[in-house]
C-alpha cells in the first residue's frame, strides 16, 4: 500500500508529504526511499527525538493532526499509519477536515487502522498498551473522509497476523481537483 501510494502522489504531480503520527520514522524513511520528499510530525517529542536520532537527514516536527503548522494545500500526500486509533471518536472529523485543508487538490492520503468486527459496529474502543484506543469500521472513516471532501479510491481489509488480535484496514482517498 506504501508503494501504491507513493506512486500515486509521484503521478498527481508530487509535493512535499507529511508522514502524521510518525512515531519513530521507519514509514517516513521508507517513503523517502521510494523518492518522495516527506516529512514526519509526532505528538510526542520522544518520538520525534528517536525519528531525528534513526533518520538524521530527514525532518521530524512536534506538532498535532488536528492543528497542522502547514500551508491550506501545500501537500502531494498525507500518510496517516495507525495515528488516529487514540483520538476520540468525536474528534476524527475535525482531524480529516485538517487533512482535507491540507492537501494539495489531487492529492493522496493513505490512512491505516484497525478494523472492527464489521460494518454494524462503526468504532470500538479497545485497550492498548499506550492508552484508550480505537478500532473503525472501514465504511464509517470512509464515510468520515467523503464529509470532510474526499473521495475514495481503494481500500484493502486483512485478517490479524499471527501477533495482531485484529483486523487490519487500510484506506486510500484523495482530494478532488474540482470542488
Amino acid at each position: 500500500m506504501l508503494a501504491s501510494f507513493a506512486e500515486l502522489v509521484q503521478a498527481a504531480g508530487g509535493g512535499p508529504v507529511a508522514d502524521l503520527g510518525c512515531g519513530p520514522g521507519r514509514a517516513t524513511a521508507y517513503l523517502c526511499s521510494l523518492g518522495l520528499d516527506v516529512f514526519g510530525i509526532d505528538l510526542s517529542p520522544e518520538m520525534v527525538a528517536l525519528a531525528r536520532q534513526a533518520h538524521p537527514g530527514l525532518r521530524f516536527d512536534e506538532g498535532s493532526m488536528n492543528a497542522l503548522d502547514v500551508a491550506d494545500g501545500a501537500l502531494g500526500g498525507v500518510l496517516a499509519r495507525y495515528s488516529i486509533i487514540h483520538t476520540p471518536p468525536e474528534h476524527v472529523p475535525e482531524v480529516f477536515g485538517e487533512f482535507h485543508r491540507v492537501l494539495a487538490p489531487g492529492g493522496h492520503l493513505l490512512i491505516a487502522f484497525q478494523a472492527s468486527d464489521g460494518p454494524l459496529v462503526p468504532v470500538q474502543a479497545f485497550d492498548h498498551k499506550v492508552s484508550l484506543a480505537y478500532r473503525w469500521s472501514p465504511d464509517r472513516i470512509v464515510g468520515l473522509m467523503l464529509d470532510a471532501g474526499l473521495v475514495e479510491v481503494a481500500r484493502l481489509l486483512r485478517e490479524p497476523g499471527e501477533t495482531e488480535r485484529f483486523g487490519q484496514a487500510y484506506v486510500l482517498v484523495r482530494k478532488p481537483v474540482q470542488p
